[in-house]
């Protein structure tokens, strides 16, 4: 799938001058989410073609490319605070926007996106950065709107809508005060609907992700250009030197976050264990020990059969991916789903539920099977555990797949694509 213009001209990428490319991040860790892989892969694969890329992004800093430059815009980074309380400084109550951030995660909130947005815009005036292009990661603040109403070329990406994950939370809520805090969490959500609908240019990662941001953000599908993710298929590759342990699965799905549906895999694989005596699950993810998912491992009985893995560096995910038999992604929804794409791309077979946009990665290269639906993915388990011949068709379409349609180069391809008609239309040249 090609980026999808709606109404502008068609600037091929290969045209015009090397550009200076702003990625904008407010939390850029790419061992902590999505949104920081998508910052270090789409930065490295834009210089790589030949661009300059500048990285603005809050903490947790991204991990980039020598040839990237990273301006650090700190924050109080509270999630890494061992006490929210405690963490207020004298100093920070000289500034408006430290006590904000504070405050508002003292009472259940999440003021990143906001603060940000606000520190960001402090820099643009104090600096006057002389970028072509400034491609917001889906921070969706106030302070993004402030720069594209200074005349400033402003595109963003939104992954997924947070809606979804709101949606979800809410459904697995266990009682109102949950749900309380649940809604207080989410309430940056607000700020989120304003924004979007003032912004002239928006980017999404898939079909599905398009048409739930035009739903829930009532705007029209045309307002979004997509441009599907990447992958590294230099790291995440086939390693045939590396033997497959039996019986053994792989998932990248984050504990007690009800969006990634490991629940269901879970009983899934309890479910397999009389079947299949030797089965280990590998979970890419971190365990918190008194959360609901260590609850529900002691419960079903499989503490001994499962390894978490967390902090780890793409190589290392790579080589557990070629130890595994198979990989599941368990997801209720994903705007794109890369933990899909990673696993294809290292020749493994792969269950994947219907969630977001996942059918279209995965295509025709895995079994897909409903959401929230253990017994669903525990038959899909049994069938790939049982058929070495059916794996291996899979690992080797899955692997195709990635490389024809799904790769940072031509993700960067069609975001230059943007970013030129975007130049076009604010100066009416091409750029």
């Amino acid at each position: 799938m090609l980026a999808v213009d709606q109404g502008l001209p068609d600037v091929t990428a290969d045209r015009g001058k090397p550009l200076k490319i702003c990625l904008l991040g407010y939390r850029s860790n790419p061992y902590s989410g999505g949104q920081g892989i998508y910052i270090r892969y789409l930065s490295k694969a834009l210089v790589d073609a030949g661009h300059t890329v500048e990285v603005i992004s809050g903490e947790p800093y991204p991990d980039l490319d020598e040839r990237v430059s990273l301006i650090k815009l700190p924050g109080l980074n509270l999630f890494e605070a061992e006490n929210h309380v405690t963490a207020l400084r004298p100093r920070h109550l000289l500034s408006y926007t430290d006590f904000i951030e504070w405050f508002s995660m003292l009472t259940g909130g999440f003021p990143e996106p906001y603060t940000f947005g606000r520190r960001l815009v402090k820099h643009f005036r104090q600096h006057k950065p002389g970028h072509d292009v400034i491609h917001d990661n889906q921070s969706l603040c106030y302070g993004v709107l402030t720069l594209q109403r200074m005349g400033l070329p402003v595109v963003t990406t939104i992954h997924h809508p947070i809606t979804s994950d709101l949606r979800i939370a809410l459904q697995s809520a266990e009682d109102w005060k949950h749900r309380l805090l649940i809604r207080r969490w989410h309430s940056f959500l607000r700020m989120q609907k304003k924004v979007v609908g003032r912004l002239d240019h928006l980017v999404t990662v898939s079909e599905a992700s398009r048409r739930d941001i035009a739903t829930d953000f009532n705007i029209h599908t045309s307002k979004l250009t997509i441009v599907p993710n990447g992958i590294d298929t230099r790291i995440f590759r086939p390693m045939p030197h590396i033997e497959r342990e039996p019986l053994t699965i792989m998932a990248t799905a984050s504990a007690d976050a009800p969006l990634k549906g490991l629940d269901y895999l879970l009983k899934a694989v309890a479910s397999l264990v009389s079947e299949f005596p030797g089965l280990r699950l590998m979970v890419l993810g971190k365990l918190k020990s008194d959360g609901a998912t260590a609850r529900l491992i002691d419960r079903l009985g499989i503490v001994d059969r499962i390894t978490f893995y967390s902090g780890v560096s793409p190589e290392d995910i790579a080589n557990l991916y070629a130890k595994a038999t198979c990989a599941v992604v368990p997801s209720v929804y994903e705007g794109f789903g890369l933990p899909a794409g990673e696993a294809m791309a290292c020749g493994v077979p792969l269950v994947s539920t219907n969630g977001g946009a996942l059918p279209e990665v995965v295509g025709d290269s895995g079994l897909i099977v409903p959401v929230r639906d253990h017994q669903a993915i525990a038959q899909a388990l049994r069938t790939l555990l049982s058929d070495p011949l059916l794996r291996q068709s899979l690992g080797e379409r899955g692997r195709q797949r990635i490389l024809e349609k799904f790769s940072w180069d031509v993700a960067a391809r069609d975001m230059v694509n943007v970013y030129r008609n975007i130049l076009h239309q604010v100066t009416g040249e091409a750029a």
